[in-house]
Order: C-alpha cells, then sequence, then structure tokens
C-alpha cells in the first residue's frame, strides 16, 4: 500500500506539472490545453494532491 501511494503520488505530481507548463503555453505544438491558464490551475491542484498523497505515504504507522 505504501508503495502503492508513493508512485501514484509521483505521477500526480509529475502530470501535474505538464499540465501546469501547458497552460503557460510552455510546450511548443498545438494542443487544445496550451496557453489556457485553466489547465496551471488544474495542473496545480493535481500537483498538491500528489504531493500530499506522498506526504502520507512517507509517515510511519503508531
Amino acid at each position: 500500500m505504501r508503495l502503492t501511494s508513493t508512485v501514484v503520488g509521483i505521477l500526480l505530481v509529475a502530470l501535474g506539472a505538464v499540465w501546469i507548463a501547458q497552460g503557460f503555453n510552455l510546450f511548443p505544438g498545438k494542443s487544445f490545453m496550451n496557453g489556457d491558464l485553466k489547465w496551471s490551475f488544474y495542473g496545480g491542484c493535481i500537483a498538491l494532491g500528489g504531493v500530499v498523497l506522498l506526504a502520507r505515504s512517507r509517515r510511519r504507522p503508531r
């Protein structure tokens, strides 16, 4: 369970970073997400969720 939470958390942070970059139009190419700031907000929320999941998976059980 701990390994799964860690892997999912890392994937969420990476996905959020990609969405943030696309929202700020940092990736070349044509996509419906490029240059649309709402995707940066969504990516930030996804990345934050991944960080929370990583933090919870790293806590030691009592």
